[in-house]
């Protein structure tokens, strides 16, 4: 039985380029939920919504016109079958990018293996992050948002939808849709502290350390 060959097999550590150099560890690794990434990333709810109103609307004119309401909902039925195709590819969408996609933290810095046809994998050394925010939904999961030094720019357009949206002229990598959020964060912030305590950090340690703290209030939000 010949082995199974996946996408990524090329990689040397799952989520990483190459071999991590002497000294580094991974300390901890995970994957968005594709909901989450259908939901807040791509909008299905808000077209859903959307979608919804125009079925609502054209049911409603076509009995206006003198239709039976049954005759009136048969017409709803091709702009459905539009409607559930979008919805449907929206959500692949959502699971394709979730599948190709691996958050690694270790003790030196945070990486991000990305993409659907193309992966992409973005280092970010804890010298080049200046902060980081924690959201909290009720389910436990949530997103973290790490803010870049000024100086350190990363692309928009190669991280999407791991990107802080809206922020396109500062761009902000994210970790969207991760379980247990809160468990992750206060990992990270640990990491983040002890490598630029210990003078670890890829990047030079500026005289100002600094420091891993929630741009927003870590409480849990409505899903």
């Amino acid at each position: 039985m010949k082995p199974r060959v996946t996408e990524h097999e090329h990689e040397p550590v799952p989520g990483l380029p190459a071999e991590l150099p002497a000294g580094e560890s991974v300390v901890w690794q995970g994957a968005p939920r594709w909901t989450s990434l259908a939901v807040h990333a791509l909008h299905v709810r808000a077209f859903a919504a959307y979608f919804a109103v125009l079925l609502g609307g054209r049911a409603a004119w076509l009995v206006s016109t003198g239709l039976p309401l049954p005759r009136a909902l048969l017409g709803c039925v091709g702009p459905l079958l539009v409607a559930m195709v979008a919805l449907g590819i929206l959500c692949g969408i959502a699971w394709l990018a979730a599948r190709g996609t691996l958050y690694t933290v270790t003790n030196r810095r945070v990486v991000i293996r990305a993409g659907i046809a193309l992966p992409t994998t973005v280092n970010l050394p804890f010298g080049a992050i200046d902060a980081a925010a924690l959201k909290v939904r009720g389910d436990g999961s949530g997103d973290i948002v790490l803010q870049m030094k000024r100086e350190q720019r990363v692309g928009w357009a190669v991280l999407w939808p791991h990107v802080r949206p809206w922020y396109l002229r500062d761009p902000q990598p994210m970790f969207r849709g991760i379980a247990d959020a809160a468990r992750v964060g206060e990992l990270l912030t640990r990491q983040f502290a002890g490598s630029v305590q210990t003078g670890e950090a890829l990047q030079p340690a500026p005289a100002r350390a600094p420091v891993v703290r929630p741009a927003v209030p870590a409480t849990p939000a409505a899903a």
